[in-house]
């Protein structure tokens, strides 16, 4: 009976994680910032490389600030032109890992940028405790840039 009830526990687990990224994606694709507050912790281990050529791109620590940069993303680029796509949506335990690819448009600059991402969330609690995302952060500074 241990064993059923850790794998029980184990798939409690997975299941929760695998909700809240879900309810993450969707709060994400449909802008509502207060939503993804809630979703985030109050301390949050956030990781996306800093550039100082895009302005939605810097240190962040609390589930306020981290809910923020999607308000500031929507801010900096051309809504019409924002794509995203998950090719691959893994969960084990706690930790949660997408991958897949991404593009928009800078509206200050008209310029595009595109590329593949990573994405490792961990939830805790039923909040978002990590957010690392890694992404092409060249061609994202190079559509900052004016010409």
């Amino acid at each position: 009976m241990p064993v059923k009830s850790a794998d029980f526990t184990a798939s409690s687990v997975t299941d929760t994680t695998r909700h809240v990224v879900e309810e993450f994606l969707a709060a994400r694709m449909a802008g509502d910032v207060e939503r993804l507050v809630a979703l985030f912790a109050d301390d949050v281990d956030w990781l996306l490389a800093e550039n100082p050529a895009v302005p939605w791109i810097r240190p962040r620590s609390t589930g306020a600030e981290c809910a923020a940069q999607f308000r500031e993303l929507a801010e900096h680029t051309v809504t019409e032109d924002a794509r995203a796509s998950v090719d691959t949506f893994l969960v084990d335990g706690t930790d949660a890992v997408l991958t897949g690819y991404l593009s928009g448009t800078v509206r200050a600059t008209g310029k595009s940028f595109e590329g593949p991402f990573a994405l490792r969330l961990t939830v805790e609690e039923g909040r978002i405790t990590r957010h690392h995302l890694y992404e092409n952060s060249v061609s994202i500074a190079e559509a900052c840039t004016p010409s």
